[in-house]
Order: structure tokens, then C-alpha cells, then sequence
């Protein structure tokens, strides 16, 4: 299989964030693509835990400056890398002083989910693909790891599906087991409605936002799913064998790196079959 162009939206990444199986996973994807050969890009929120000056983040420029209106406000983007030398790996953080302070994650000092956890969830997922924009760089592949990436797949397919840079992306999701008490703000579907292409009944899942719903909701905007943690919820276990989608099982916690790049393949030469197929007509 020739080379492609992945593009990794992820939830956490060690050695950022706490070592988990996702953390780690998210390391190993793209450090596996780019020995591969492949034109890999690597995003992450820059959560207040993430130590600046340990992890030798810094602004990039020209990258940085623009604003994203949600809920009909301003804010602004600020792009920030750093660079993982052993996996020869360049991370790009989504920042924003208002959405990613001090040191939390999720959750405040008393361990309360956080009442804006909507907000940052749609500035970091935009925020990637405006930020993939002004690159100019057109991914093959987006692989969305983790529930605060569930709108990218919406994203891709509703308000950017006019976009000449996203025409052949294929979107991946990946569910884990990284799951959520109650929901997030109620008051999500009116801020996501502030996007002119979107109507109430594209986003009647996120009537109430909970962890369970917002992982149907990726499912059902993308168009390849994974099974990434052994034990997921099982509302989204069922809706993801029901969606019919081109599926991957759990590959393990030790060398699964094969099994996803197999699977990222399987996509791609479906796309350029179907290309081959309507080129003869």
C-alpha cells in the first residue's frame, strides 16, 4: 500500500498526559505511521496539566491568531508544538486561555465536571480542522481518538463537506473507555446550531450529551468505527455493530500497530476502487 496522509485527533497522548492505554495508544499510532513512511499530523489539547516549559511547548505564529466564534463570540486560537525526539513525532496543541487553564483536565478542584467542557470540546475540534486548513494539507484519513473529539466526524461531514481539502477524507472513530458521569451542558445543540449548515434534527443525539450519546453521535457521522478499549459502554457497542460501518475489534494492548494500519489501508484502497470504478464509466 503506497503512502498516506493521517491525520490523529486525539484526547490524550503520553508522555503529556497520565500514562493510560489510550495515552499510550495515542503515542504509538503516529509514531508507527511516520516509520512507515506516511504524512502523519498529531493534535492535542493543551489541557492545563500539560507543563509548558518541561515539555518545551512554543507558540507557532503563523499558525496561531485567528478566532473561533461559538455561541456567537470570539475566541481565539492559539497553535502550540513540541516534539517527541525518540518517535521523531511533532505534536500541534489547540490553546486558548479561556477554554485550557490552570491545572485541570476535565474536572475542577473538587473533582466536578467542568460546566464549559461543551465549549472547549467544540473550540479544540474546530480548532483542528481551521488549523488543517491554513496548513493547506488535505488528510486521507482522520483518526478521532476519544469523546472529546466526537464532533470531528459532524464537522467533516456537515460543515466542511464542500471543502476541496476534506472531498476524499474518510473519518475513523475510536471508542474507549474513558467514560463520564451525567452529561455536559444542556445548552450544546444551540451552540453547535450557530453553524448555519446545521439543523436541530442533525443533532438530535446531543438532545442530552452524555458520554454514551456523544460517542453514537461520532458513529454516526463517521465512516469507519473502532473497538479501541477491551470493555466499552455497551449503548455504544450495540450502536456501532448496528451502524453497519466498517468495523476494527480490539487489538490488544500489546502491538495492535499492524492491525490499525491494516485497517487505515482497507479504507483507502476501498476509496480508490470505487475511483478506478467511476473513471471506466
Amino acid at each position: 500500500m503506497g503512502k498516506k496522509k493521517i491525520l490523529f485527533a486525539s484526547q490524550e497522548i503520553n508522555p503529556y498526559l497520565a500514562e493510560t492505554y489510550m495515552s499510550n495508544v495515542g503515542l504509538n499510532l503516529p509514531k508507527n505511521s511516520i516509520e512507515l513512511g506516511n504524512e502523519t499530523r498529531v493534535f492535542l489539547p493543551k489541557f492545563g496539566v500539560i507543563k509548558e516549559k518541561a515539555n518545551n511547548l512554543h507558540e507557532v505564529i503563523r499558525l496561531s491568531g485567528m478566532n473561533l466564534i461559538l455561541d456567537d463570540f470570539d475566541h481565539q486560537l492559539i497553535i502550540k508544538v513540541a516534539s517527541i525526539q525518540s518517535a521523531r513525532m511533532q505534536i500541534y496543541f489547540i490553546d486558548n486561555d479561556e477554554y485550557f487553564p490552570r491545572n485541570i483536565m476535565f474536572h475542577d478542584e473538587e473533582g466536578n465536571m467542568l460546566e464549559n467542557n461543551d465549549e472547549r470540546m467544540i473550540f479544540y475540534c474546530k480548532g483542528v480542522i481551521e488549523t488543517v486548513k491554513k496548513l493547506g494539507w488535505s488528510p486521507e484519513i482522520i483518526h478521532c481518538q476519544g469523546w472529546f473529539a466526537s464532533l470531528i466526524p459532524m464537522y467533516i461531514k456537515k460543515i466542511y463537506n464542500e471543502d476541496p481539502l476534506f472531498k476524499d477524507t474518510k473519518v475513523i472513530y475510536n471508542v474507549f473507555d474513558t467514560e463520564f458521569e451525567g452529561s455536559l451542558n444542556l445548552g450544546l445543540i444551540n451552540k453547535l446550531l450557530f453553524e448555519k449548515k446545521l439543523e436541530a434534527s442533525d443533532l438530535e443525539l446531543l438532545t442530552e450529551p452524555t458520554f454514551e450519546n456523544l460517542n453514537k453521535f461520532a458513529i454516526k457521522y463517521s465512516d469507519a468505527v473502532i473497538h479501541g478499549s477491551e470493555k466499552i459502554n455497551e449503548g455504544v457497542s450495540k450502536y456501532m455493530k448496528d451502524s453497519e460501518l466498517p468495523f476494527m475489534a480490539y487489538p490488544g494492548e500489546e502491538e495492535y500497530e499492524e492491525q490499525y494500519n491494516n485497517f487505515f489501508d482497507s479504507l483507502v484502497e476501498v476509496e480508490e476502487e470505487i475511483e478506478m470504478t467511476e473513471e471506466k464509466k
